[in-house]
């Protein structure tokens, strides 16, 4: 465990150089990475949300796959077709892009809900269905969306549903001045984000060794009181008077396992209920759903959950 923690460490801080200001945005990403679910990044353009998906899947020597979206983008230029070969008179799979280890889906909600609804049971299940024939994808599988927080003319809000299988919502913001700074000293000393290749990033974990600590991660112990706190906050979810939809069994599940991996990656071999506080933000802003009243009283959900969290009292 403790060469498996030195190696996901030295990941983060290698990230962090490569991406400067989002330390916070990393160490998240790596609590999701850890504990296998799916993410969406949601930020003004230039914010490095892009060139971060890219340098991790360089870091983990992970197979990487990019969709830019786009309206007119179909199903099938997600998940594959068949097509026929006149040579042998047969048909053929040609697979799509979802095969792969890390997928980048890029601006997803650029792309109408059909061609968002291709990706549910890859990411709950890890396989795609195709021509009646289910195929299994990476075990590594692991879906990093995009999306512009500004824009909302030809856009397509994700239904539900597909919000629920996203792990994280994480709100990627502005640098500070100081880390702002050192960007701009980066860039006069060569570095090119759009040209990553040039930047000779040598690969630090393998694919193994991420299955590893995701096997790992799940021996961390969780005693009955962290899970009846769990619990009790998912409950005050589905009852506050200001939201109309509450935490799923889903998220409470997946809530769960990215604890264990905040854990893992503070070096304790058991849960806290502030692992549980640490990942409440990410994991629900994009799950829970104000009442409209709320929204026009200009609530924020990070309040509400922050409301929710100090209501429950934190076992001892």
């Amino acid at each position: 465990m403790s060469e498996l923690s030195a190696t996901i460490s030295r990941l983060g801080q290698t990230l962090n150089q490569v991406v400067v200001g989002q330390k916070a945005i990393v160490q998240q990403l790596m609590v999701a990475l850890l504990s296998g679910g799916h993410v969406i990044l949601e930020g003004v353009p230039g914010t490095g949300k892009t060139l971060l998906v890219k340098a991790l899947a360089q870091l983990v020597q992970a197979d990487f796959r990019r969709i830019q979206l786009t309206p007119d983008i179909l199903p099938s230029d997600i998940l594959g077709t068949t097509i026929f070969d006149l040579n042998t008179r047969s048909f053929s799979l040609k697979k799509g892009p979802v095969f792969t280890q890390i997928l980048l889906a890029d601006e997803i909600n650029r792309t109408p809900p059909k061609t968002q609804a291709a990706l549910l049971e890859a990411m709950e299940e890890q396989q795609v269905t195709l021509d009646g024939q289910s195929l299994p994808l990476s075990e590594l599988f692991w879906v990093i969306a995009t999306q512009n927080s500004l824009e909302f003319e030809g856009t397509y809000p994700l239904p539900e549903a597909q919000l629920d299988r996203f792990l994280f919502k994480l709100l990627v913001g502005y640098p500070e001045t100081a880390a702002e700074k050192q960007m701009l000293l980066n860039s006069q000393a060569g570095f090119q984000a759009k040209r990553l290749d040039l930047a000779k990033l040598k690969p630090i974990a393998t694919v193994e060794q991420i299955l590893q600590a995701r096997q790992s991660v799940r021996s961390i112990e969780v005693q009955e009181p962290i899970l009846d706190y769990l619990l009790a906050v998912v409950g005050r979810t589905r009852k506050h008077p200001d939201l109309n939809l509450g935490a799923s069994p889903r998220s409470a599940v997946t809530w769960l396992q990215a604890s264990k991996a905040h854990a893992w990656l503070a070096g304790r071999s058991f849960v806290t209920p502030d692992d549980i506080k640490a990942i409440a933000p990410p994991l629900l802003r994009h799950r829970l759903i104000l009442r409209p009243e709320a929204q026009l009283d200009g609530l924020a959900m990070d309040a509400v959950i922050s409301g929710v969290l100090n209501q429950v009292p934190v076992p001892r």
